[in-house]
């Protein structure tokens, strides 16, 4: 066989066992990672080797594994650049203090640590194959092996048990963001000390590498942000784009190469300088492109040549408890550094311990910083064995320990309580309006505003759903893509609510990922203790379940909002154009003429009334609306042909009487769905929270 076809040949075996121990994996509730690592090993002496016949050698011989090393060098360099592009440093925004304080001290104990522990491990490992060890070399090796965290399989662990919507889980990316951040410093200057041939060689290195940064960050980054202007101009990831990335990965890594540090810093620094003021879309479909070559062909090949240097079978008697003594120094350093670190800073003793649990995360990270090692001299291979086993089996423990220590109603506890504060604690009437189309979303925030209507307290809440697919292709990278479109979709649902609030309307944000819209808007309505919910009227047939809407409150049984379906009008109105409802005496009749009545008051415009009901349901709804008339609500009762030529701004229709009439191009036509707060409330009592009494602290009527 030719040794291109054995190539070939190889990465397919590879390939097709990384997804096979990769969905095993997730089938026991362990990153997709955690199988792929295994599924290396297994492939290399400590599994395959074990078979008669040498199949390892037979899979792998010598003449093949310089491609494949290549070929696991690139992907590796590819994943560093989606490290560095997916480090966001906007998660420790407004929590410098506290997860620097927790990141320090989680780095700062291990580290300690595992440099001690090379007084004991020393004398077994003094040698490799390129001769002694120095001390110093591996003690610094050591350290950095227990104090790195993995933040992308840490964003995966989170995102798969919805913890990255709660305080802790936020936290916790932000001690992972800056502990890696800490550890890849640390392990340049570690490289650069064990690299040198002296002193001043590695002032030299260290120089230079400062120099580097500097260019990179002070020159390059600038430039770069030109990428998004060629995006948005394109209005999609171009070739061009693409390979100008791609060029400036591989050039990033030969000069870290050159200057003596490792090439994967290049790109990691080069992922890092990537511009994120408005690329969330350039970041999202670069991360599309590059993991699926990344995570599907290349990186499994790190982990089969990581397996090829891993002979679990060759564990002696004393790497035995060598293996146990570096589980306790890794655990205990890494957990007690964040834990200590979280109580001092006040945080409470369950988060402070899931944190503790979630720094100990090593994965995919753990193995560059061993390979690194190895290449270098400083670990032999039994110890590179047992640090790798160290870094898997941390990473295994640490989904269970956090389903113990964090457990799933905690988590659905949190999420309500960060939801509840992102809203403040207060009686306002809130509108909870979703806008899922960033073209639409001030028309219907304005809406919105104007369903508030005068008088009560009141608030609009917007919102704005991420998709995240179920099971989207990821090594414990990739998450944080997500991470980063919702960081920006938070940006833009804020830059909304500034001007909503600059015409008297009181605004505040919640967003969440989610994979099943509709479920998640009635949890999220719940939580934000809404009274009415406006969705697009499309939207709301996408997504909302069969038979949803058939009937009057067919689908709210249990909850306490009404839900309101908008078509936006195609032109505006006229400032005097009416509010028009057309409503029945049922809940969803009361709801209508309860939204009708409160937009009418923020137009400062008259309400039309069309009741199929006849004399006695005028009688029962003037009564109710004495009080807004009293106080300047003009309304009338008009017959259908009114109503419909009124030519009103919006038109509130009860959800068992909308039979898709058409209105003029400047009405918002408006279908209602009442909850169980307007079917048992006193529509009068209602009513007259709109009445203003002190128009200093109420202010004009909205448009």
């Amino acid at each position: 066989m030719h040794t291109a076809a054995h190539v070939f040949l190889a990465i397919a075996v590879i390939m097709l066992i990384a997804r096979l121990f990769a969905r095993l994996a997730g089938k026991i509730h362990q990153p997709p990672v955690v199988g792929e690592i295994i599924a290396g090993i297994a492939l290399g002496p400590s599994v395959l080797g074990l078979f008669p016949g040498d199949l390892d050698a037979r899979l792998f011989p010598p003449e093949i594994l310089p491609y494949l090393d290549m070929l696991a060098q690139l992907g590796l360099v590819l994943f560093m650049f989606i490290v560095g592009l997916e480090l966001d440093v906007t998660l420790v925004r407004g929590r410098e203090k506290l997860a620097g304080t927790i990141s320090l001290s989680s780095v700062i104990l291990p580290f300690a640590m595992g440099f001690g522990l090379t007084f004991v491990l020393y004398p077994f490992h003094n040698e490799t194959d390129a001769g002694t060890v120095p001390f110093l070399g591996l003690a610094l090796f050591l350290g950095i092996a227990m104090a790195i965290t993995a933040f992308p399989v840490l964003a995966r662990i989170l995102t798969d048990r919805g913890m990255h919507r709660t305080t802790t889980g936020v936290l916790a990316l932000a001690c992972a963001a800056v502990d890696d951040i800490l550890a890849w410093t640390l392990l340049a200057f570690v490289v650069a000390v064990v690299q040198g041939e002296g002193p001043a060689d590695v002032i030299r290195i260290v120089v230079l590498t400062a120099a580097f940064a500097a260019l990179m960050f002070g020159i390059v980054r600038p430039l770069l942000k030109r990428l998004v202007d060629a995006y948005q101009r394109a209005g999609r990831l171009t070739p061009n784009i693409l390979a100008i990335v791609l060029i400036g990965v591989l050039a990033s890594s030969v000069m870290t190469d050159v200057i003596g540090i490792h090439a994967i810093f290049g790109a990691f620094i080069f992922g890092a300088i990537m511009p994120r003021q408005g690329a969330a879309d350039l970041t999202r479909e670069i991360l599309e492109r590059l993991e699926q070559v990344s995570v599907l062909l290349l990186l499994p090949l790190f982990f089969v040549v990581t397996g090829l240097s891993t002979d679990i079978g060759g564990i002696t008697g004393a790497g035995l408890w060598q293996l146990a003594l570096i589980m306790l120094v890794a655990v205990g350093g890494k957990f007690g550094g964040a834990f200590v670190a979280a109580r001092l800073m006040k945080v409470p003793s369950r988060q402070a311990t899931a944190l503790g649990v979630l720094m100990n995360t090593r994965g995919l990270t753990e193995l560059v910083i061993l390979q690194i090692g190895r290449q270098l001299g400083v670990l032999d291979g039994e110890l590179f064995t047992l640090l790798v086993l160290m870094a898997i089996l941390t990473t295994m423990m640490t989904g269970p320990l956090l389903r113990r220590v964090y457990p799933d109603r905690a988590i659905a506890k949190d999420i309500a309580a960060a939801e509840r504060a992102a809203l403040g604690v207060d009686e306002s009437y809130r509108v909870l309006v979703l806008v899922d189309d960033p073209a639409r979303a001030d028309r219907m925030a304005a809406i919105a505003g104007t369903l508030l209507g005068t008088g009560r307290p009141g608030k609009v809440v917007l919102s704005r759903f991420v998709a995240r697919e179920a099971s989207p292709v990821e090594l414990g990278a990739g998450l944080s893509s997500n991470l980063t479109l919702m960081a920006a979709t938070v940006d833009d649902l804020n830059a909304l609510a500034s001007r909503v609030q600059a015409t008297g309307v009181p605004a505040t944000v919640l967003s969440r990922f989610t994979a099943d819209p509709w479920s998640d808007l009635l949890g999220q309505a719940d939580t934000a203790e809404a009274a009415v919910v406006l969705v697009d009227a499309d939207w709301f047939a996408a997504n909302a379940p069969a038979g949803t809407g058939e009937g009057t409150g067919t689908d709210l049984s249990g909850h306490r909002f009404s839900v309101a379906t908008v078509r936006l009008p195609e032109a505006d109105a006229a400032a005097d154009a009416p509010v028009v409802v057309i409503a029945g005496g049922d809940p969803d009749g009361r709801g209508a003429v309860l939204a009708g009545a409160a937009a009418a008051r923020a137009r400062g415009t008259e309400l039309l009334l069309h009741l199929p009901d006849g004399v006695r349901l005028a009688r029962r709804f003037g009564a109710a609306l004495a009080a807004l008339h009293a106080d300047g609500l003009g309304y009338r009762v008009v017959e259908r042909g009114e109503a419909d030529a009124a030519g009103a701004a919006i038109r509130v229709v009860a959800a068992g009487l909308a039979d898709g009439a058409a209105s003029s191009p400047g009405t918002a036509a408006v279908t209602l769905w009442a909850g169980q707060d307007v079917a048992d409330a006193e529509l009068t009592e209602a009513l007259g929270a709109l009445v203003t009494e002190d128009e200093e602290t109420t202010g004009a009527p909205r448009t």
